[in-house]
């Protein structure tokens, strides 16, 4: 699943701007200290990742957040770190999971190495994360170790899929909840926490957060068959190519309806190179997509009225724009 990338924000007040573009190149300096290594080839693992580029917007979330207390405070760049880290973990691990040959434009760690490598790298991510989490204390231990736990249920859902008898709708949505959503979550409460927001504020952000992740990806499950190349950063139907059963699939399979038997058909499986087209376009023109955009729209929603019961702040109409963002990016 593709990350959010840091989108331009010219919603942002100058002020606001300058701390964040401060914060987040603090962020890049800790991140790149905390995967040092005694030993080479871990130092150079460690950080192939990090040096590929990357998006940040899991610490830019953090940093936003802290806005609602003292966003000053010494906590909140190592908190990020954390969740940063956490976060290109998972890359490695996912990576091994799809069989990526390419993260970020430069071949994947399993790709360079091999599969071994590429999850032990993880496992040190992950416990490099927990060494600087350690100093923060041990609620916002107890809280990572609930996200961690989430990422790993989110996979294993994925991976075998719904049960008999489960909604495979209801499934999905978890599954992009836990894999997605509960980071980000995660990387709002750290900033407010972090920042010695009110308990309050804290739900809040976490709640807006997780839903915003959730969000953004039912918007990539659009794009992959509204978009263009060019506006999507892939080619159209790759995710129908692969038989990745996205929300607009999932529609489509469970419905009954007779002029949608030919979609079925072809939305069984891994869709053939030949058929792809004949598949995005009756994609496109069926009711699925108009569904699929009404759930991404309710968890925009969802987060915007957790949004405004929050202090009216710069941060809180960047996180807002956001919203707008998210919903208007998929069309």
């Amino acid at each position: 699943m593709a990350a959010p990338p840091v989108v331009d924000l010219p919603f942002i007040d100058e002020g606001l701007a300058a701390d964040i573009a401060s914060g987040l190149d603090a962020v890049e300096k800790l991140l790149r200290t905390s995967a040092d290594s005694e030993d080479a080839f871990v130092k150079e693992a460690s950080k192939h990742l990090i040096e590929a580029g990357g998006k940040r917007f899991r610490a830019m979330i953090v940093l936003l957040a802290s806005h609602f207390g003292d966003f000053s405070a010494p906590g909140v760049i190592p908190g990020a770190v954390v969740i940063e880290l956490t976060h290109l973990a998972t890359l490695y691990h996912d990576d091994v999971m799809d069989e990526a040959r390419v993260r970020r434009g430069s071949p994947s760690a399993n790709a360079l190495w091999d599969n071994k490598v590429a999850i032990l790298t993880g496992d040190y991510l992950f416990a490099q994360a927990s060494e600087i989490l350690a100093d923060l204390g041990p609620e916002l231990v107890r809280i990572q170790a609930r996200t961690f736990s989430r990422l790993v249920r989110g996979q294993i859902r994925e991976t075998i899929g719904p049960r008999p008898g489960v909604d495979a709708v209801s499934h999905y949505i978890e599954v992009l909840a836990d894999k997605t959503g509960s980071l980000i979550a995660t990387s709002g409460r750290f900033g407010a926490m972090l920042a010695g927001a009110s308990p309050e504020i804290a739900d809040r952000l976490t709640s807006a957060c997780e839903a915003i992740g959730v969000a953004w990806q039912l918007g990539d499950d659009l794009l992959d068959v509204a978009s263009s190349a060019g506006q999507s950063g892939k080619t159209p139907g790759t995710d129908l190519r692969e038989g990745i059963r996205t929300l607009p699939v999932l529609y489509v399979l469970a419905s009954t309806a007779p002029e949608d038997a030919r979609l079925r058909e072809l939305l069984s499986g891994p869709v053939a190179d030949e058929d792809v087209t004949e598949a995005v376009e009756l994609l496109r023109a069926n009711q699925a997509m108009v569904r699929a955009r009404a759930e991404l729209m309710s968890w925009v929603g969802r987060a915007r009225d957790d949004l405004m019961t929050l202090p009216d702040i710069p941060a809180r109409s960047a996180l807002l724009a956001l919203c707008d963002y998210v919903a208007d990016r998929s069309g």
